[in-house]
């Protein structure tokens, strides 16, 4: 029988970005709050501590701060004609475990989002006309504007000690000629910081840039360009860019994390229990479903506990969010072949191209240096930016310089022709390392019928449940994107005049691959809309069905964008959490009626 606790006033799953934001802001309404993560105790001190958080074996290559697939992972397959298997091996995607979650490895680039992308399907039916839109592609509206959600975009970057340019404040342009974005959208306020110092290599790319005819401007960065003292009165170092951001705490607390960022002031908040090493199993509802009573989870014990709630919060990473749902039998499971239902529907991921342009033996790029979000970027060809109509895809791509430190075990550039191995290969590889500029076309990523998440009917985690199953391949529009983009980029690449490029766009009949790493920026399966048939969450991220179930994080993105997604997840729970305080609990039920 399960261990009964004390009832809360909410529970929450997950202590990453999404879960650290809302169980500040319900604590602050005066709620007491649980938060359940499944991995252990993790933050800067001992995480962080230097020398040994540089260890590029147990962090990069071992994958300390990475979801232990032995417990619990995926199943994966390209289409409906094949069996699944699961996902053995970290790869194309690196999803955290442990409190910080995914915010603690991140990288630190912080966008916010293009307007565009958030009213996608209605601008493209609007500019091109509905036939533009491929047959198979479900791409729709967030339901959110972008107006509603600027006054939490400026709340995450004063929260998260934001590095940037501005291009305009309150209507007022700021940035010309000093880094900023032209295409940017109005701010109400400025960055916390000024944006980073360019390394070698993003002033290489933003002269190239520039010399094409295209706009660079300063990435947004996490990573602080000096001291500050956040909303929460927590402090952060400046980072010294010593190139261990991605898979690593920060030794400096200078990358934004819900360790530095939030952790410091909820621990201080006595509505406030966070519990590690407890794996959520459910969402426990009532007999007619239409009410969530808590949850059940297995603690570090090995024992079964159920934790009563009056509201609970799924803030656990992209896919564990819809397995929760679906094992939970909140909201009817997505079906392909009626394409009808709306849990697992519109998974989508990251659609990315690289080039690595070589360069003499008397250009040092110091590529041991950086920060994970620091850099140069364009975005002229982002979002809706340019006129697609004659290239016939959808989405959009900025291209960046994002030197976030070369590592001398998984950064082993070789040129082109170089052997694969002995020692005309290290003799490459020391030709290379210091020479050498990699810049990517980040690409916004489609959703598609075809592409969805459900329960396996094969396989299950170590608590006997089934595992999720990822069914996913890119599509035509996915292939015509990533050459455009390709080749938009290279056009940067050659500029620098180099020695060599290297690098390819996806050709026709590429299968998804899931050995290679690419982004972790998974999107979708409980989608936020207007419309409860075709979205699992309505605008306030609130369970259609269940309304005392809410669900922040990347889930709730109908299809993925061209901006890593961070930014936009911290926003929409800021955004979510007001609702909660200023109307949910006022009035608990719908918020929004179907």
């Amino acid at each position: 029988m399960a261990k009964q606790m004390k009832k809360a006033d909410a529970v929450i799953v997950g202590f990453g970005w999404a879960g650290s934001i809302m169980a500040k802001e319900l604590t602050e309404a005066g709620l007491n709050v649980v938060a359940l993560e499944r991995g252990p105790m993790r933050d800067t001190y001992p995480d962080g501590a230097y020398p040994q958080t540089i260890d590029e074996l147990t962090y990069n290559t071992r994958r300390k701060l990475f979801q232990d697939l032995s417990k619990s992972t995926v199943t994966f397959r390209h289409n409906d004609a094949q069996t699944a298997v699961p996902y053995r091996q970290l790869a194309v995607f690196l999803p955290g475990n442990g409190t910080g979650g995914a915010g603690l490895h991140w990288s630190g680039v912080h966008f916010r989002v293009d307007p565009v992308e958030l009213r996608l399907r209605s601008h493209y039916e609007e500019r091109y006309g509905k036939r533009f839109i491929p047959e198979g592609m479900t791409i729709q509206d967030f339901g959110v504007s972008y107006q509603e959600l600027e006054p939490f975009f400026d709340k995450a970057e004063k929260v998260f000690g934001t590095s940037g340019s501005e291009w305009s404040v309150r209507g007022q342009v700021i940035g010309k000629g000093k880094g900023g974005n032209p295409y940017a959208p109005d701010r109400s306020d400025r960055f916390p910081l000024q944006a980073q110092k360019r390394t070698y290599s993003a002033q290489l790319f933003a002269k190239a840039a520039e010399s094409v005819g295209y706009h660079p401007y300063d990435l947004p960065s996490a990573n602080t360009s000096g001291p500050y003292t956040n909303t929460y009165g927590a402090q952060m170092g400046p980072c010294n860019f010593c190139g261990y951001c991605s898979g690593y705490a920060c030794y400096m607390y200078s990358k934004a994390s819900p360790n530095v960022n939030i952790w410091p002031a909820l621990k201080q908040e006595p509505k406030f229990e966070l519990r590690a090493n407890s794996y959520v199993l459910r969402v426990n509802l009532t007999d007619d479903k239409k009410k969530a009573t808590g949850v059940t989870y297995i603690d570090a014990q090995g024992q079964e506990v159920e934790q009563p709630a009056g509201i609970v919060v799924l803030a656990a990473f992209q896919f564990h969010n819809v397995h929760l749902m679906l094992l939970s039998g909140i909201g009817q499971p997505y079906n392909p072949i009626t394409n009808e239902g709306v849990v697992g529907r519109n998974f989508a991921y990251q659609n990315l191209s690289t080039i690595k342009a070589f360069f003499d033996q008397n250009t040092y790029t110091n590529n041991f240096i950086g920060a994970g979000g620091a850099g140069v970027a364009v975005d002229d060809f982002n979002a809706d930016n340019f006129d697609h109509g004659p290239h016939g895809f959808v989405g959009g791509s900025p291209f960046w310089v994002n030197q976030a430190g070369t590592k001398p075990i998984s950064g082993l550039p070789t040129a082109p022709g170089a052997p694969a191995w002995g020692s005309e290969w290290k003799g490459a590889i020391k030709q290379a390392y210091n020479h050498h500029v990699s810049m990517d076309a980040h690409g916004a990523h489609q959703s598609y019928r075809v592409n969805y998440m459900d329960l396996d009917p094969n396989y299950t985690d170590v608590h006997g449940q089934p595992l999720l199953r990822m069914t996913f391949d890119w599509q035509e529009n996915d292939i015509k994107m990533s050459q455009f983009m390709h080749n938009k980029m290279a056009n940067i690449a050659r500029a620098m005049n180099p020695q060599a490029m290297s690098g390819s766009a996806k050709q026709a009949g590429e299968h998804f691959d899931a050995r290679k790493y690419q982004t972790t920026h998974l999107n979708g399966g409980a989608v936020m809309g207007e419309n409860p048939k075709t979205s699992a969450v309505n605008r306030y991220l609130q369970s259609w069905d269940v309304h005392n179930v809410f669900v922040p994080g990347a889930s709730a993105f109908p299809q993925g964008l061209g901006y890593n997604p961070t930014g936009m997840v911290a926003a929409l729970t800021y955004w979510s959490a007001r609702a909660i305080r200023e109307q949910y609990l006022k009035n608990p039920g719908p918020l929004v009626q179907a």
